[in-house]
């Protein structure tokens, strides 16, 4: 018998918190309820679960920073954020700090549950599906390794978010056409009419810094205005850079600098 799915919920407001987790775990689900962040973290060290629903206004530290912690030491487990105003900058701002989904309060418990399975979909490689058949693609000196979701370079590795890994490998499984921005949505989404086509140009601009040479002169994922974007391999015995965050950094002389010296601001504008 299959272990069954483990959702931590993270919600300060505990009346329907409650009545949410009664309903996951009639569905199927080990659920875990719990009021803070720092909570949160604490757990996720010692048992960690399959997807996380938390709640972005937490008191202390928020459910934003929680994530942006999680993703920062490296971790890709799977948050769906609840927001309590359910506005553009709410939902934009949760998956720019790595969410995979965004839900507006109020909620159904039904709809949320359709959505921790669909971003649970999303987040696993489909059962039966041939690990030889996911064979990794090259993005210029990078691999886009699909069975184990992650960028390699070398011995480096970067795990990709859910949403991350669903727009990138829609791009690369077909090479030179171009994708609607509304299907990479429905590709990497639960559902398209939650969320706006924003959602996208956020996964592409991330993806950007991960494997191009420069995110502002991409050559990989390239715009097609007014519709969507195209991944464009790299065609034979064509040289290029890595990414610039993969590039070492230069080591400054302390001789070469005199003291004092100030660096021109043009040298720290993105």
């Amino acid at each position: 018998m299959n272990k069954p799915f483990h959702v931590y919920i993270v919600d300060a407001d505990r009346g329907p918190r409650d009545a949410l987790c009664s309903y996951l775990e009639a569905h199927g689900l080990t659920v875990t309820a719990m009021d803070t962040a720092g909570e949160l973290l604490r757990r996720m060290h010692r048992t960690r679960p399959d997807l996380v629903v938390l709640e972005m206004a937490l008191p202390g530290m928020s459910g934003l920073q929680a994530c942006q912690t999680l993703r920062g030491e490296g971790d890709r487990v799977p948050v769906i954020f609840l927001s309590a105003r359910d506005e553009e900058v709410d939902r934009v701002l949760g998956l720019e700090m790595g969410g995979d989904d965004v839900v507006g309060k109020p909620f159904s418990p039904r709809e949320l549950l359709a959505r921790v399975h669909a971003v649970l979909r999303r987040a696993i490689v489909p059962p039966g599906l041939p690990m030889l058949a996911m064979a990794p693609v090259a993005i210029g000196p990078l691999e886009f390794d699909r069975a184990s979701r992650c960028l390699r370079h070398g011995e480096r590795l970067h795990v990709l978010s859910t949403v991350e890994y669903a727009v990138l490998a829609e791009l690369v499984s077909n090479p030179g056409i171009a994708i609607s921005r509304e299907r990479l949505l429905a590709a990497s989404h639960s559902r398209s009419e939650g969320l706006m086509l924003r959602a996208v140009d956020v996964a592409v601009m991330r993806l950007r810094k991960r494997i191009e040479p420069d995110a502002a002169q991409p050559r990989f994922i390239q715009t097609i205005r007014g519709h969507g974007y195209m991944f464009v391999p790299a065609s034979a015995g064509e040289a290029v850079a890595p990414p610039a965050q993969l590039m070492p950094v230069p080591q400054r002389s302390r001789r070469s600098t005199p003291s004092g010296a100030l660096l021109s601001p043009s040298m720290n504008t993105v």
